[in-house]
């Protein structure tokens, strides 16, 4: 099996985008589609946890999760996606575990991933369902 880390256009692009969509989060300008990139980051992040790659970070997973759950909501209130100091660490460590993954996993670990990813939305297991974003949200 070919490691992710071979095909390097495709991990820079993948860090390239996800480190934008952070990076406008934290300048107040993040949109819709930046959340929905850190969304997916996440997704991928705990479906490789679950398959094994790393196991002992099971908190950095619920903990990314529960900062965008919060930003997202906070979002209805203020049309903005604004994170907190906490959220951003929470976030940092969450991109961080992230990478780590993407250095040692295989292209078929991804795979494997992705599908873990597509099962539990189309049949709502182990989700946390975010609430509507407001159309007003920049």
């Amino acid at each position: 099996m070919c490691p992710v880390t071979h095909y390097d256009s495709y991990l820079l692009d993948l860090k390239i985008k996800n480190s934008a969509a952070m990076v406008a989060l934290l300048r107040g300008h993040a949109t819709k589609a930046d959340i929905d990139i850190l969304i997916a980051m996440s997704n991928v992040t705990e479906a490789l946890h679950r398959l094994g790659f790393g196991k002992e970070y099971r908190d950095v997973c619920i903990g990314g999760r529960v900062a965008i759950l919060k930003i997202v909501e906070r979002s209805g209130k203020h049309h903005k996606f604004t994170p907190t100091g906490p959220e951003i660490q929470l976030l940092n460590a969450l991109m961080e575990l992230h990478d780590a993954q993407m250095d040692v996993i295989t292209i078929k670990d991804m795979e494997k991933a992705l599908a873990i990813v597509q099962h539990e939305i189309r049949y709502n297991k182990d989700t946390i369902r975010l609430p509507k974003i407001s159309e007003d949200v920049k």
